[in-house]
């Protein structure tokens, strides 16, 4: 039957994946670094998504496709929050994956002395972020223990920039993070990884993680080892 849908052009699409948190149906997915409707029976061709492009790369076109199926959109949204997200009894929303869009500096009001953060998603602790969240596509990955950020005054424009920060503490947090790690790096084409570490022996943990995780995930990226003294200064680079 004939019906409106959605039409992506992706040579407009830049991989930003605004339009996949945009669609509540689960239509959407990165793949390659662009846009992709997964299913024509996903998308209700009402356009929400639209609004969210940067660069005008989707637009909605009638022409035959498949009829849209309720059904099947309740079943695939099941199937990703289950896949995405830690379940967590408060249902903390401080746990739902979004891309952090910068404003213009000129629009944020700083003062002389502020500097714009460098986070460009969320959330960003490790344990949190979702394997196949799309900011993870074609992203240059900062690993960092959570102390570097305390240590090293200047985090967010020597090393945050233009990188997806995801964060941990090898001692304090239970488990390993080699497994989060190696899923991440086998499900997204990732582009390249800087470790930051603190000088104490506990940090050495997560320069293992990501280790492991190279080796499980048999990816040969470029990776670069940081270390900061605990007064803040960078000790081996």
């Amino acid at each position: 039957m004939k019906r409106n849908i959605l039409k992506i052009d992706k040579e407009k699409c830049n991989g930003c994946g605004l339009c996949i948190n945009a669609c509540h149906e689960g239509a959407l997915q990165l793949i390659h670094g662009k846009a992709c409707l997964v299913s024509e029976s996903y998308c209700d061709g009402l356009g929400n998504c639209l609004p969210q492009c940067p660069t005008g790369a989707i637009s909605i076109e009638e022409r035959e496709a498949e009829d849209f199926d309720a059904a099947a959109v309740q079943s695939n949204m099941n199937l990703i929050q289950s896949q995405s997200m830690p379940q967590f009894p408060c249902g903390c929303p401080g746990t739902q994956a979004k891309i952090i869009v910068k404003k213009q500096v000129a629009e944020m009001n700083l003062s002389a002395t502020d500097s714009q953060s460098q986070l460009n998603q969320w959330p960003c602790q490790i344990k949190l972020v979702p394997v196949n969240a799309p900011y993870l596509e074609n992203a240059n990955l900062l690993v960092a223990a959570d102390c570097t950020a305390f240590a090293y005054a200047n985090i967010h424009q020597r090393f945050m920039k233009n990188k997806i920060t995801l964060i941990g503490c090898p001692k304090l947090d239970e488990g390993d993070y080699a497994e989060k790690l190696t899923a991440i790096l086998e499900q997204n084409e990732i582009k390249s990884i800087t470790v930051l570490r603190m000088e104490v022996p506990c940090c050495g943990g997560i320069v293992h993680a990501v280790k492991q995780a190279l080796i499980n995930s048999g990816k040969m990226l470029p990776c670069q080892m940081i270390t900061l003294s605990t007064d803040g200064n960078i000790i081996k680079e």
